[in-house]
């Protein structure tokens, strides 16, 4: 009977959700609302369509979807499709601050410049995740493009404009209230800041210190408009 003999075996760890093998490519495009970047998850499938997602005010493509798409249930759609994730104008991280007057895109204007976006991807359809002022900026996209949308996932669509009443409202917490207070107060229910979960402080924080803020009110600016 032979020796035994010892043998090192080096156990392989599954990756930890949300952690993946495949390369983040960042680009920019010019369209004639401005530059707009994105960033790109994945290879493209022959015959899927890809998923474009589109934050709301005060967040950018990280800090709104990440947490969805780093849980364990989401790992098989990242395999199986590229994702695509657009940064509003101003709101990636490192974007310099706009020059004073500058003019931010209405979110019309926002919607007009996703063709340019596939256009460079030379990517046919999509699948649209859009939270907020995102969801808005999808919603008119899809009304103009019906036939490069495949489907829509929207949260907290506000599709219609506001009353007197709403507006007036607006106009008097504005004199009384921060940007980064208003735009908490569209993010979180008043239960919820009332409150102040980790979460709530957590946004807080990336808010109240974030770089751009200034970029960050144009945004909230022409969301209210």
């Amino acid at each position: 009977m032979s020796e035994l003999q010892e043998v090192s075996i080096t156990e392989e760890k599954p990756l930890l959700p949300g952690r993946s093998l495949e390369d983040a490519k960042t680009h920019s495009v010019e369209t004639p609302f401005g530059s707009i970047t994105f960033t790109v998850f994945g290879i493209p499938k022959p015959k899927r369509p890809a998923i474009l997602t589109y934050h709301d005010v005060g967040l950018n493509y990280k800090t709104c979807f990440k947490p969805l798409f780093d849980t364990e249930d989401m790992q098989e759609i990242i395999k199986n499709f590229v994702r695509v994730h657009v940064e509003a104008p101003g709101m990636e991280e490192g974007a310099p601050v706009f020059p004073l007057g500058y003019q931010y895109p209405s979110l019309d204007q926002l919607a007009d410049m996703i063709p340019f976006i596939l256009q460079f991807l030379n990517f046919s359809t999509i699948v649209g995740f859009g939270v907020g002022a995102g969801a808005y900026v999808l919603s008119r996209y899809a009304l103009s493009h019906p036939e490069q949308v495949e489907g829509l996932v929207l949260v907290n669509l506000d599709s219609s404009a506001k009353g007197w009443m709403d507006w007036a409202a607006h106009k008097l917490t504005g004199l009384t209230s921060s940007v980064s207070d208003m735009i908490l107060e569209h993010l979180f229910s008043q239960e919820e800041l009332s409150g102040s979960s980790e979460l709530v402080q957590q946004y807080r924080n990336i808010i109240v210190h974030a770089p751009n803020l200034e970029n960050i009110e144009l945004f909230w600016n022409s969301f209210n408009k």
